[in-house]
């Protein structure tokens, strides 16, 4: 008999395609859920509450908070208004947001990327540099978007792993050099996150949540691009896989099966 494999949800993003919404999430996360994590995806709709929060969290294993080209719209951390033109995505926010919450409270392990870690800042009160490229003193994060993809998603920088953190074990090493794709960046960290790396102009690359019961890691690069030809990339995707399958079989055992 095969063996069972965790689920692992991707909360999607919701855009307007034509004249019809559509809910969306991209190829290379459910891939690296598949590969590296060894899970079987599910794409969650942005639906908000109409999705039964709780009883989505009883059916999934862990959860993936996604990149994504759209930013978190301010007011969730009462930042100011972003520039005329900028992409939000609010059924993603009212989705997500309340997510990342209750998620770690019911010790569920979860993995931001992105887009997702600034979500994640932002749902345990952090805020966000809208355009971290025009802060005093930090670098130009953004990828050319006139470049082929590999170059987009190529190596940019490298970032300092925290002493005794989750990703300094995972890497064996105190540096690793990261792809780099985002305009925005924390600003302040939120409540209860423990940085777990920095870029070489001190903004926070990754953090994870001192209280979580599991596995509850976010970075702001993007690890699911090519995933398996990247060492690093594999033993953070295996980590979170191994936390969902640990996950399962808790709940399958307290379900008494």
């Amino acid at each position: 008999m095969a063996s069972v494999r965790p689920i692992i949800g991707l909360p999607a993003d919701r855009r307007i395609l034509g004249l019809h919404p559509f809910h969306l999430v991209g190829e290379k996360y459910a891939r690296a859920v598949l590969d590296g994590a060894g899970g079987l995806p599910l794409l969650i709709p942005a639906l908000a509450d109409e999705l039964g929060m709780d009883e989505l969290l009883e059916r999934v294993d862990g959860l993936v908070f996604t990149g994504s080209a759209s930013n978190v719209e301010p007011h969730h951390y009462a930042g100011p208004p972003s520039d005329p033109g900028t992409l939000h995505d609010p059924a993603r926010d009212a989705t997500t947001l309340p997510l990342i919450r209750k998620a770690i409270a019911a010790g569920i392990p979860v993995l931001g990327i992105c887009r997702g870690f600034q979500e994640m800042n932002v749902a345990f009160g952090g805020t966000l540099h809208q355009k971290v490229h025009q802060v005093e003193g930090k670098l130009d994060h953004r990828e050319d978007e006139s470049l082929e993809l590999e170059v987009q998603y190529g190596p940019a920088h490298e970032i300092v792993l925290e002493p005794h953190g989750l990703l300094r074990e995972l890497a064996g090493t105190d540096r690793i050099t990261v792809n780099s794709l985002h305009a925005q960046g924390i600003d302040r960290l939120g409540e209860g996150l423990s940085i777990e790396a920095r870029a070489p102009d001190g903004l926070v690359e990754s953090f994870r949540v001192q209280s979580a019961k599991c596995f509850a890691v976010a970075v702001q690069w993007h690890p699911e691009w090519q995933a398996m030809s990247n060492p690093f990339s594999r033993a953070l995707f295996a980590a979170f896989g191994d936390a969902t399958r640990a996950y399962m079989q808790k709940k399958r055992l307290s379900h008494g099966e």
